[in-house]
């Protein structure tokens, strides 16, 4: 989370582009290995497969754009129901800057918007509720 918020640093990128120093923590959000990629080859962090959608959300979505709205809310609601991984990236962005590593073409209709959508509005239900905490 950044100093002057309670909002993760979270952002997006082409598991294709070239890394950079200001990526800093780089996850792999994608279910299967990218395409034409050697493991070797790409610089990341973590591979946090199950944090990917499901793969018949993953079949159904087919990257259709008419699926976009559809797709965000099937997704979210795997999100919410959780497992490990999806702790997992939710503390790591609440620890320091990451960066989603994704393969799909299409920069508006892909899984990691959802994904970095949902780890800011978790910190944001976090921070909110923390801030009651104390008064009664």
């Amino acid at each position: 989370m950044t100093a002057q918020h309670d909002t993760p640093d979270v952002r997006l990128k082409r598991v294709y582009d070239a890394s950079a120093p200001s990526d800093d923590l780089r996850v792999l959000v994608d279910r299967l290995w990218p395409r034409g990629l050697h493991k070797a080859d790409v610089k990341m962090d973590f591979w946090l497969k199950d944090v990917a959608p499901s793969p018949d959300l993953r079949h159904w979505f087919g990257h259709d754009p008419a699926h976009w709205d559809e797709f965000r809310l099937r997704y979210r609601h795997e999100l919410s129901n959780g497992n490990a991984e999806i702790a997992r990236l939710v503390g790591l962005a609440e620890k320091s800057r990451i960066t989603l590593l994704y393969a799909a073409h299409d920069p508006l209709h892909n899984h990691a918007l959802v994904l970095r959508d949902f780890l800011c509005d978790v910190a944001t239900v976090k921070s909110s509720s923390h801030g009651r905490g104390d008064q009664s």
